[in-house]
């Protein structure tokens, strides 16, 4: 209901702006070849996400998944220590890293809904240090490969939509660091 209310409003508003400017003409154009941008940019990145999602599922069939996993399993026993005994959970975690780490939002989404189902299981009705680590690390998601991204720049007609690596590389290791460090320190305090 709310978000109905919101895209609404913003409907209104753009209509009485152009109508008070005077650029009806040029609200119309938009509104015409604003769905057709859309369908365009959804087409491209679907493209990408099936791409890297077929990617993910030849490592996932070739072994390969879970030897990725065995090298991040000594870096997820430091981030979800209550968790580092269930097997299950750490495999879908660390699915869900791999997927992150590959810029694969709408793929990682339902390995970590998988990872957080099992952590959830432990504590039922409050979050767990682990499961609240897990939200952090998919919010901030560190990527070396920023796959969503890049296709959306090469929708948009960018030549070179990868340029933006050492960017992303910078900007998602600050965040992945400063949240885990704020994880660490609050499920410190929140005991203590």
């Amino acid at each position: 209901m709310t978000m109905t209310v919101i895209w609404t409003g913003m409907a209104l508003i753009s209509l009485l702006c152009a109508l008070a400017t005077g650029r009806t003409e040029e609200l119309a154009a938009s509104a015409v070849a604003g769905p057709a941008a859309a369908v365009e940019l959804t087409l491209s990145m679907g493209g990408m996400v099936c791409l890297w999602s077929g990617v993910m599922e030849v490592l996932r069939r070739s072994g390969l998944s879970e030897k990725l996993t065995g090298l991040l399993r000594p870096a997820l026993r430091l981030l979800f220590p209550g968790e580092a005994g269930d097997r299950e959970a750490m495999d879908a975690a660390a699915a869900n890293l791999s997927a992150n780490l590959l810029g694969l939002g709408n793929a990682a989404t339902p390995l970590g809904l998988e990872a957080a189902r099992r952590m959830a299981g432990k504590s039922p009705g409050t979050a767990s240090d682990g499961l609240c680590m897990l939200v952090v690390c998919n919010t901030a998601s560190l990527q070396l490969i920023p796959a969503t991204v890049a296709a959306v720049r090469a929708a948009a007609g960018c030549a070179a939509p990868f340029d933006i690596l050492p960017a992303v590389w910078l900007a998602s290791g600050l965040s992945v660091g400063a949240g885990v460090l704020a994880c660490k320190v609050l499920a410190r305090v929140w005991r203590g």
